[in-house]
């Protein structure tokens, strides 16, 4: 598993000030703020030309020219953003948020600032280490095991195929059972045939590193049955419905569900919920070769539905219904699943905000409620069952695919709702796992989206 990188935070000792203090102002706040300052600092901010506008900040000298305070233009609407983009932006050594300001939740914006820290350097040497920012006990207490988080899902994508194949995504698995006592059980190639998980072994038998699906089993047996569920395609070619080169140019990114798996369950272990968790990961690599799954197949799945493979580039709900089937059987209190699923869902709503389906509206709503409250947002597409006909089989139970584009993040999640039985409480998120351009507190790369909303809905549902 990835080494997560720090968060750039450390404690702040109760009434003491530790390094320089950052002030925040919205548009609002600004002129009360100046009149706080110096007659210097504000004539510097008059020469420089400094407005308040977010994003902005300014660095002000005391009268023998040493750094004395940060002011720092804020949206208050959104705290997240607020500090992300300094710890690289100010000079190194240690900073604290001034009394003063317009900033209304500290929790977020020290996320904000932790997750403005990341760097992915493990192929090239590293930088100018991030700033530090001081914060309350109580704050940092919340925030680390977040920020750590995030961390881990994007060491997990932006690490190349080559290093994150089947086997090493499974290894990160096993380094997280064996950090938190869980029990741990692995299928690897044909024996992924010999415990009925055909459909995993389908996508992946082509490649020269055998598919496996790896299970972790962790908490009392008396505690409500929690299942995790996350896509690990390490790479996608598409298969022999081949994908063009633009198209597979970030697929190392396909196994993005997978990671926000981990990354959850580790969440999940950490706080100690009081649930019976399983967490399953199929990880496979959809290669080409002599033996790949081809159109037309129909592979008989776990579930016992026949299946007509229409097309192998919608490999994913492939590999996810024999693990959600196996995840079923176990009758949970509540499953969840985590893909990089449709292009449609990019489509529908673009890179930032990912797909929310469910089975439930009063699961669907507590977990859009989370992600409002922590920051994290989400959008509910409805799973509209007139749609089933568009993957009819003249052959088999349905298809994986078919030949409408239209609709094509609601009929991916129609078919793994087939695997849902009737009444167990559903949660699917199409996720992009992927910034396509840096941003403060968003590098370009890997990302986390919809993992502090669906923990904060589980911190909720199963709250001691």
């Amino acid at each position: 598993m990835p080494e997560s990188s720090t968060p750039a935070l450390i404690e702040r000792k109760a009434g003491k000030a530790q390094g320089i203090a950052i002030e925040t102002v919205d548009g609002a706040r600004y002129p009360k703020a100046l009149r706080r300052l110096e007659a210097t600092q504000r004539r510097w901010l008059e020469q420089t030309g400094f407005e308040p506008k977010p994003g902005r900040h300014a660095l002000l000298p005391d009268a023998g020219g040493k750094l004395a305070r940060v002011l720092v233009a804020v949206d208050p609407a959104e705290p997240l953003a607020a500090l992300a983009g300094l710890p690289y932006a100010l000079p190194e050594g240690t900073y604290h948020l001034a009394d003063e300001g317009a900033l209304a939740d500290l929790q977020l914006a020290a996320l904000g600032w932790a997750l403005g820290a990341y760097r992915f350097d493990r192929y090239r040497k590293p930088g100018r280490a991030p700033a530090t920012l001081a914060v309350p006990a109580s704050e940092l207490a919340a925030v680390t095991p977040l920020a750590r988080a995030t961390a881990l899902v994007r060491d997990l994508v932006n690490t190349p195929t080559e290093d994150m194949g089947p086997e090493q995504l499974a290894e990160s698995v096993k380094q997280l059972a064996r950090a938190h006592k869980a029990k741990l059980r692995e299928w690897v190639g044909e024996e992924l045939l010999k415990a009925n998980f055909p459909t995993i072994h389908a996508v992946g038998r082509a490649s020269h590193r055998a598919p496996r699906l790896v299970e972790l089993a962790w908490g009392k047996a008396t505690d409500p049955k929690l299942v995790i569920v996350g896509k690990g395609v390490c790479f996608d070619t598409g298969g022999l419905d081949l994908k063009p080169s633009d198209g597979m140019r970030n697929m190392k990114k396909d196994m993005g569900g997978a990671a926000h798996a981990i990354a959850l369950a580790a969440l999940v272990m950490e706080a100690k919920l009081p649930v019976r968790l399983t967490l399953l990961v199929p990880a496979v690599e959809n290669a080409v070769a002599g033996n790949a799954m081809r159109p037309g197949e129909v592979i008989t799945t776990r579930a016992g539905h026949t299946v007509e493979v229409d097309n192998t580039d919608a490999e994913g709900r492939l590999i996810l219904c024999d693990a959600i089937a196996y995840g079923a059987e176990q009758q949970p209190d509540l499953l969840l699943d985590f893909a990089t699923l449709t292009g449609a869902a990019r489509v529908a709503l673009g890179p930032d905000l990912p797909v929310l389906f469910a089975n439930r509206d009063d699961a669907a709503e507590a977990l859009l409620q989370a992600g409002r409250a922590v920051g994290d947002p989400l959008w509910r597409l409805p799973l509209w069952r007139p749609y089933r006909r568009m993957l009819d089989s003249s052959i088999a139970d349905f298809a994986n695919a078919g030949p409408s584009r239209h609709a094509g993040a609601i009929t991916a999640a129609l078919y793994l709702e087939r695997f849902v039985p009737e009444g167990l409480p559903w949660l699917h998120l199409d996720t992009y796992a992927w910034n396509d351009a840096d941003r403060p507190g968003r590098p370009r790369g890997g990302e986390a989206m919809g993992l502090r909303a669906m923990f904060a809905l589980l911190q909720s549902r199963y709250a001691r």
